[in-house]
C-alpha cells in the first residue's frame, strides 16, 4: 500500500518519477534535488466499495411516490395498515433471488419490510 512521502531535505511532498536509464521507480522532490528509490511499485491504489443498490436508493418518503405500485394484499406487520407501496430488488447478481420491498403508506408508520 502506498503512502505520502516527504523530502528529507526540505520537507515537501515527494512525487513518483520513472528513472528511464535504470528502469526503476523513484520519488523526487520538485523543490530540491532529493530523490529516493521506491520500496514498492504501487504508486496509487483505487479501492472500489460496492454498496447494495437497495440501500443507496432509499428515499425517506416512498409512500407518497406516485410512480411506485400500491397494494392492499400485504398488510403492514407493524401497524396492520392495508396500503403499501412495493418495488423489486435492483440487484443484478445471478445468485440473488427476486426480492420485493414494501413500505407502509401510513404516515405515522412508514415501516419497511421485504418478502
Amino acid at each position: 500500500m502506498s503512502s505520502i512521502k516527504f523530502c528529507q531535505d526540505c520537507s515537501n511532498m515527494l512525487y513518483p518519477r520513472v528513472d528511464q536509464v535504470h528502469r526503476r521507480l523513484m520519488y523526487a522532490c520538485r523543490n530540491c534535488n532529493y530523490e529516493e528509490e521506491a520500496q514498492n511499485n504501487c504508486v496509487f491504489r483505487h479501492g472500489v466499495l460496492h454498496v447494495p443498490s437497495e440501500k443507496t436508493m432509499m428515499v425517506t418518503d416512498l409512500g407518497s411516490d406516485p410512480t411506485l405500485p400500491r397494494t392492499t394484499e400485504v398488510p403492514c406487520p407493524k401497524c396492520s395498515g392495508l396500503l403499501a407501496v412495493y418495488f423489486q430488488s435492483q440487484s443484478r447478481h445471478s445468485e440473488t433471488r427476486m426480492t420485493l420491498y414494501y413500505v407502509c403508506c401510513n404516515r405515522n408508520c412508514q415501516h419497511r419490510w421485504q418478502s
